[in-house]
């Protein structure tokens, strides 16, 4: 009986089994697909590699930017103490002569094509009589000035040499807070180091070039910038050069949290001025402006926080011809959101005198658009090229360092060939030694077109010896006679 009743219960468990089979196979759905859970995937962040570890790998890019970074060092002479003759006729003339030795500095500096052009700061080589151009494969160069701009704070200089390995030109408006970056220079004197950070902020405006041509709008970052690294390359993760490192933000002269760059933006436009013209061509928009806070809103009656506040505006400048008007704020330029002095400034700067752009406006609440034509310092279009030195009537040379011995001066450059111009109609003679034109120091000829470069408007004064010794005073005005 108990085999039976074991059989009986195993062939009634197949027969229920079967049934169930059969009902599954005749009414559940085949193109029902069946879900499962999917295997964890590690989210990677568009255009950045990443190591076994899963984190951000910035190796490509930090190995192709060292090649393109050079190490600059200059030689300039220190200020020495030249006599004035008032004071020499009271009280004897019993320091003249004293000098100082020479002096170093050292820098960074970005190749940009391969024919040798090299962007740097203007504060590496301003008032150098040499620069040298250390590659990463330590091939040694002098280096030629090509021409600077104090208001930007970027020079650029030439070396000698073909196929050099160019850094590629990234898009600096394109960085997002947070993206990761790299700065490449020489801090210390220790060649080729590369520190990793984030973009912390961008347009900001530190106040330390002191002009009101001065442009600042910095790239703010995190990554480690020390005394050397001025001019060398900040770097987004595709190896592109997005900035040019100039300053840090410290109370000891060391790197202390935050670092500041010069958007490649601005950086671009003041290279292929100074390759094209010698000389910078500033777009001027003609007006006077703001931030927009909540007080400024709340006394001005707008209606949002938003744009630039257009305070003040220059009669017949391409603001004004163009229909702007006090108490308008500017929303954009070109399409490009400006919400600060520093945003607009930048903005403007890619553009030469003479460009139309676009100007987005908001007066009393409605939005309008402007077609500006952007106008010089002059107030028209024109080129603004470097002041040839032919109205100065002379050839020049530099001095031999037997007569620098001779004389006691540790720079100059000697007045030749003189013939109708300038010079000879305020009696100076042939042989007379310039150390100095206005405020800047003369050591080589191309300093002499510098400093009448920097000469907008007003006088000439220029201070020299005579291979006899005499120390002599001229002043002549660029304008007239």
């Amino acid at each position: 009986m108990k085999i039976k009743l074991f059989f009986g219960r195993v062939l009634t468990a197949i027969f229920g089994g079967g049934i169930a089979i059969i009902l599954f196979v005749l009414f559940v759905d085949r193109e029902k697909e069946i879900i499962t859970t999917p295997e964890p995937q590690t989210i990677q962040l568009a255009g950045l590699s990443q190591g076994p570890s899963g984190l951000v790998d910035l190796t490509i890019a930090a190995e192709s930017s060292v090649k393109s970074v050079v190490h600059i060092t200059t030689v300039y002479g220190n200020e020495e103490y030249q006599s004035n003759p008032f004071y020499d006729f009271l009280f004897g003339n019993s320091r003249r002569g004293y000098q100082t030795q020479p002096a170093m500095g050292s820098g960074s500096g970005v190749i940009i094509s391969k024919d040798g052009y090299i962007v740097t700061n203007n504060h590496v080589v301003k008032e150098s009589n040499f620069i040298s151009v250390v590659l990463n494969d330590k091939r040694s160069y002098e280096a030629q000035l090509i021409g600077q701009d104090p208001y930007t704070d970027l020079a650029l200089i030439k070396i000698d040499e073909e196929d050099l390995p160019k850094m590629e030109l990234g898009n600096s408006d394109e960085l997002k807070l947070g993206e990761w970056v790299l700065a490449v220079g020489n801090p210390f004197n220790l060649t080729s180091t590369v520190t990793a950070g984030i973009i912390s902020a961008k347009a900001r405006n530190l106040g330390i070039m002191r002009s009101q041509m001065s442009i600042e709008s910095f790239l703010q970052t995190d990554a480690a910038v020390n005394p050397g690294n001025s001019g060398g390359a900040l770097v987004d993760s595709k190896g592109q050069l997005v900035g040019i490192n100039t300053a840090i933000e410290s109370r000891t002269g060391s790197y202390s949290g935050y670092s500041f760059a010069i958007p490649v933006t601005i950086v671009k436009k003041v290279i292929a001025d100074l390759k094209e013209f010698g000389h910078v061509q500033r777009a001027m928009l003609g007006v006077s402006i703001q931030s927009v806070d909540a007080k400024l809103a709340q006394d001005k009656d707008l209606d949002k926080i938003e744009g630039v506040f257009v305070a003040g505006l220059t009669q017949e400048s391409a603001a004004d011809e163009a229909g702007v008007e006090i108490k308008d704020v500017i929303l954009a330029i070109n399409g490009k959101d400006v919400n600060s002095p520093a945003e607009l400034q930048e903005q403007v700067s890619k553009y030469r005198p003479g460009d139309e752009i676009k100007v987005l406006i908001k007066r009393n609440g409605k939005k309008k658009q402007l077609d500006v034509v952007l106008r010089n310092s002059l107030g028209n279009t024109n080129v603004i090229k470097s002041k040839n030195l032919a109205f100065l009537g002379a050839d020049f040379e530099a001095i031999s360092q037997k007569e620098k011995y001779r004389l006691q001066i540790n720079r100059g450059v000697k007045v030749k060939n003189l013939r109708s111009g300038k010079l000879k109609d305020e009696n100076i003679k042939e042989g007379f030694i310039i150390y100095k034109i206005n405020d800047k120091p003369i050591y080589k000829v191309d300093d002499i077109k510098e400093a009448i470069d920097e000469v907008n408007d007003g006088g000439i004064f220029i201070s020299g010896i005579y291979p006899n010794g005499s120390v002599k005073y001229y002043a002549f005005s660029l304008n007239g006679d």
